[in-house]
């Protein structure tokens, strides 16, 4: 049991070790459930979640490691440790084989039906990954399957050790030793315990543990329902090859199926108890259970002295990894809405402050006086892009400039109405991802400047051809900042203003389409 380490502050050369031990932390912890999720409480039952998603390693299967692993490692000989695990277990054994005994080469041997968020969550732990075909929990004396093939490559090898979670009895004593008692200490007046069934070691520790420790607990165990799959417990069928005294350590067993499972951890995880949907499934298969012995009129049989019955269901690891899952299995309905949900699709590219310029330090940047008469002439090597309409181009530009005419002063700013947005960038994203030669002689090795009406749209433009490699930039407010803007007054030269109408842009209108919302 823990030390008297309440503040729970780990220091010294053996800080993580004493972390990642059960025997210097405070127990992980014990929440009663809120009531408006606990459809039985007028009825006298209280739901408590041991919470083994607390743990270091953020699941159940942290204690098996601990005990396996120190049971299994030859210290100065083991030097790999490899494990048939879908996730859980050889994430801990990952963790655990670092920080207690120095090992880093890690090897998981899993199904090749394994989701891609479990496989990129196992290669962020540095597991070396091999996958199997065939069913994604194989019978663990099946020659084809990947627990057999662990096993045979640590008999091969004496410095690799196969822990096998399926058949080494330290996997279920880990609960005997550490969540059995953490639970009966906080909770001295419990009348059921509750787990799933996977490789039936947790189950099967709790239940012996309270056999001895507190015969009158009931020990309640969930399956899943034929073929149906939750992540880690399995069906009633596949826990037949499993050698653990899982048939003397449960009184009862429950199926539950993937949606409630799904459904309820969603509840868990809104009303801040936050874990997978392993943790539902043994929720439900606890109000199951009681549905049960209520509509029996034996539920009374349950409760203790003070007339209640408490129950303990565990919660075994985080929601996370399943998050696609969780959308799979439960549709829409169970989650709002996104507003201006197209924006996912569009405007993919990002945008840099040092990229919108004021004026005054833009144009001196991309404009340069001829010295032969004094003009005000674009430099040699930059573009300046003008996405106002023709009309507006014709009337009034800069030197050089060529026009574009994305940008219409009709219509709102791209960042007030998400519709413009999608259709503007679609249209530059359609112009500048394949430009036609004319366009690529003006880009490319060219600085380019753009602007429009109010600067925004010129924004977007030079996020996307930013994006495409091009250095460019646009002026902050676009046209109105230079409505007054003297551009030798910039350059600190004496006052010439660039007068209406003036005729040295170029139109490049048929480039494009006027940017309409879709």
């Amino acid at each position: 049991m823990p030390s008297n380490n309440f503040l729970n502050v780990y220091r010294g050369p053996n800080s993580v070790r004493d972390y990642f031990d059960p025997d210097s932390a405070p127990p992980l912890p014990l929440v009663e459930i809120p009531d408006k999720l606990n459809p039985y409480r007028r009825d006298g039952v209280r739901v408590y979640a041991k919470m083994m998603t607390m743990h270091p390693a953020n699941n159940v299967k942290s204690m098996p490691a601990l005990n396996l692993l120190e049971k299994a490692v030859v210290p100065g000989k083991t030097n790999t440790v490899i494990e048939y695990s879908s996730g859980s277990t050889v994430i801990s054994m990952s963790l655990v084989s670092r920080v207690y005994h120095g090992i880093t080469d890690v090897r998981a041997f899993l199904s090749n039906k394994t989701s891609i968020a479990k496989l990129r969550l196992m290669q962020f732990f540095d597991l070396d990954i091999t996958l199997f075909g065939g069913p994604s929990q194989p019978e663990p004396a099946d020659e084809r399957g990947g627990i057999r093939a662990a096993e045979r490559m640590a008999e091969k090898n004496e410095s690799i050790i196969n822990p096998n979670q399926y058949e080494n009895d330290d996997n279920w004593k880990s609960h005997v030793r550490w969540t059995g008692p953490q639970i009966l200490k906080q909770l001295p007046e419990i009348n059921l315990i509750c787990a799933g069934m996977g490789t039936s070691g947790t189950v099967t520790g709790l239940g012996m543990y309270f056999k001895e420790a507190k015969p009158s607990v009931f020990r309640l165990g969930v399956c899943t329902a034929a073929g149906d799959r939750v992540p880690g417990p399995r069906s009633f069928a596949l826990l037949a090859p499993v050698e653990f005294p899982w048939k003397s350590a449960v009184e009862h067993i429950e199926e539950v199926g993937s949606h409630d499972s799904f459904s309820l951890s969603l509840d868990l995880c809104r009303e801040g108890i936050v874990c997978g949907p392993s943790s539902g499934f043994n929720l439900q298969g606890l109000f199951q259970f009681i549905e049960r012995q209520k509509a029996a009129g034996t539920l009374s049989n349950l409760a203790g002295e003070d007339g209640e019955i408490h129950c303990v269901f565990l919660c075994c690891d985080l929601p996370y990894q399943y998050i696609n899952e969780y959308f799979d299995k439960l549709g829409s309905e169970h989650f709002p809405s996104i507003t201006n949900e197209s924006l996912t699709k569009v405007d993919l590219y990002r945008y840099d402050e040092a990229w919108e310029k004021d004026a005054a330090v833009a144009l001196p940047l991309f404009l340069d006086e001829r010295s032969l008469n004094g003009a005000i002439a674009i430099k040699n090597d930059s573009t300046i892009i003008d996405l106002r309409q023709p009309t507006d181009f014709g009337k009034f530009n800069l030197p050089g400039s060529i026009n574009l005419p994305f940008a219409d002063p009709s219509r709102p700013s791209p960042f007030s109405e998400p519709a413009v947005l999608e259709a503007l960038w679609l249209k530059l994203e359609n112009c500048f991802k394949t430009p036609s030669d004319e366009l690529i002689t003006l880009l490319q090795g060219k600085r380019i400047l753009l602007l429009c009406y109010d600067g925004d749209s010129s924004r977007v433009a030079t996020s996307v051809l930013r994006a495409k490699g091009y250095e460019a930039d646009s002026v902050r407010s676009g046209f109105r900042a230079l409505s007054d803007l003297d551009i030798r007054q910039v350059r600190g030269e004496s006052s010439i203003n660039i007068s209406q109408g003036t005729k040295q842009g170029m139109s490049v209108t048929r480039e494009v389409e006027l940017a309409t919302p879709s």
